[in-house]
């Protein structure tokens, strides 16, 4: 019995990479700026190598985009808007869905954003 949990353990830890790298696809957006109002839109993740991907917004008709990276059941991106720059960290969650929070370079706050695949 020890064995079989052991070897169950083991093939759990090897999943999450694999996860992580499904990340490719269209998402809906939902979030929060830093004043508490929410937006809506989508992204798009494309997966550009075995630890990068590309990742790229369109939140009520402003473009946004930049570069993540996957680790594990986490996930970071960072990305450029109207010339600032921002990081956001996500986790990603069982059923595809990254929940995150976003800041941007030189402001204070938090903003929140979920991504939703969309199948």
């Amino acid at each position: 019995m020890k064995r079989l949990s052991i070897a169950l353990l083991s093939l759990a830890t090897l999943a999450l990479p694999a996860a992580a790298g499904d990340l490719s696809g269209r998402y809906a957006v939902t979030g929060t700026n830093f004043d508490g109002s929410s937006y809506k839109g989508e992204a798009e993740i494309v997966v550009t190598s075995d630890s990068t991907c590309a990742i790229a917004w369109s939140i009520a008709g402003r473009e946004s985009g930049g570069i993540c990276m996957p680790n594990g059941n986490a996930m970071a991106a960072a990305y450029e808007m109207d010339g600032d720059i921002g990081l956001v960290i996500y986790k990603i969650e069982g059923d595809g869905t990254l929940k995150g929070v976003w800041t941007i370079a030189g402001q204070r706050g938090q903003g929140t954003d979920v991504l939703t695949p969309i199948n």
